[in-house]
This record gives C-alpha cells, structure tokens and sequence, in this order.
C-alpha cells in the first residue's frame, strides 16, 4: 500500500484489467487525465507498472507469458468483440486453423453457428468449443498437452499441421514490437504456429491493444506475413505506418 490511497486504487483497477486507457483509468477513478498521466509516470518509475502508448499494464516477462486464468479476464470485451468482427468475415464452408490462446478460443465460441466449416486446431479449449456445433468438423493436432492452458505443442504436432494447406489461418500473439515482429513465449508453440501460418492461404492476427509494444523472447513471425490483423483500437505510432508497409489490412472492432 502506498501513502496515496489513489495510486493504490490505480494500480488496483490496472490488476483487474490487466491493461487500461487512460482516461478509463480517469473516468473510473473520477480524476482528470492529467493526474492519472503524472500518477502512471510516478508508478513506472517506481516499476509497479508499464506504460504503452494511451494507457498503462502491469509489467510482463520477456521469457514468461501471464498466467492462462489471467489472461482469460484480461481485456474480455476488447476479445469478444474481435471475435465477432473475425466471425463475421469467416465464410461458412471453408478450412481453417485456430492456434493457442484467449482470443481464438473467443473466436470459437463465435463460429458455432457458421455451416460446413472444418476447422484444425492445437488448442483443445477450441476444439471442445467447437465439438458442440452439430455442422462443424474439427481435427484436433496430436503432440504435448500443457497444462496450464490446453495448448498442444511439439513435432508432432508440426508434422500434423504440414499434411493440410487451409483457406485461412486465425491465430493470437503475445506481443507486436516496434520493429515489426510477432512474438510469444515458448518456442514449441512458436514452431506450430509458423507451420500454420506456412500452411495457410490467408493469415489473420487477431490482437488486442494490449499487444503493441509487448515484448516477448521469440520471433514467431513478421507483419508482412500476415493478410488481416483484427484489433479493438486504432494502433499507435509507429504501427499503422508498419501495417501500411507491410499490407496488411487493419480492422478494428468496436
């Protein structure tokens, strides 16, 4: 607890949320923007939590991802209405792989009412999803099971990926940086999601704001090799140059 009963309210709303703007951290805590900004400034000093562009986070790792049931309740609206602008745009009877991850599983619960689709995925969150959807086929990939989270990693799991080539690919990432690539934790996971992007036709991101200027240990890929990234807020500078150069189209969900 710190002597200013504010800041502790700050970083508490921060915890629940896993990140905030900052003027939701003001109209919340009932204060101008201009106080929440020099409140953020004192915390990150002190390293209690992590600017970004608009808002603030708790710190994260390099080399560890936060915890699954955390990041279930992270940003749960911001996932949720992604989900629904990617199932929008997700054709009924066609191919395609859902990785790791919160968002996809958000994705999932989306596309139980799509007709003909068939879908593979390493996440048996997804896949247990998607096996209540009478007119969904799903193929779930063999390999290592974690379980922390019900992710399926491994070379097995590669080698189950490589038999197919699917219309599209919707996948999550743990951070975008400012160089351009896509990164995440574990570098078996990072391996099954490069097979699927190899193996895809099309390559959507789905990622929330969180996800600018998050870093993570290891490259999984680069803008330019995605078609479609799905977000809920405008990308900060000096994203939206590198998505125009990278042609990738951005769509934000509201």
């Amino acid at each position: 607890m710190s002597a200013n009963p504010r800041l502790d309210q700050l970083v508490g709303e921060v915890r629940r949320q896993g990140s905030m703007s900052v003027e939701a951290l003001a109209d919340r805590l009932g204060v101008t923007v201009q106080t929440v900004r020099r409140d953020v400034k004192q915390l990150a000093e002190q390293g209690v939590l992590s600017r970004y562009h608009g808002g603030v986070r708790l710190p994260s790792s390099t080399t560890e991802n936060i915890a699954y049931l955390q990041r279930q309740l992270l940003n749960e609206d911001a996932k949720r209405a992604i989900a629904r602008e990617v199932a929008k745009a997700v054709p009924d009877g066609c191919s395609l792989i859902l990785n790791i991850g919160t968002t996809t599983e958000a994705i999932a619960r989306e596309l139980v009412r799509h007709r003909g689709l068939r879908v593979i995925t390493n996440n048996l969150n997804v896949a247990a999803i998607l096996a209540d959807s009478a007119d969904c086929e799903v193929l779930v990939a063999g390999g290592v099971v974690r379980s922390r989270d019900h992710g399926i990693v491994g070379e097995t799991t590669v080698d189950f990926i490589r038999q197919f080539r699917v219309d599209l690919a919707v996948i999550g990432i743990s951070g975008i940086e400012q160089d351009g690539t896509l990164r995440d934790y574990d570098l078996r996971e990072v391996k099954v999601a490069q097979t699927i992007i190899a193996q895809s036709r099309e390559v959507w991101l789905a990622a929330d704001h969180s996800k600018f200027d998050r870093r993570a240990m290891i490259e999984l890929a680069r803008l330019d090799q995605i078609d479609v990234l799905y977000t809920n807020a405008a990308p900060p500078p000096p994203y939206a140059t590198l998505l125009q150069e990278a042609g990738v189209q951005c769509v934000i969900a509201s």
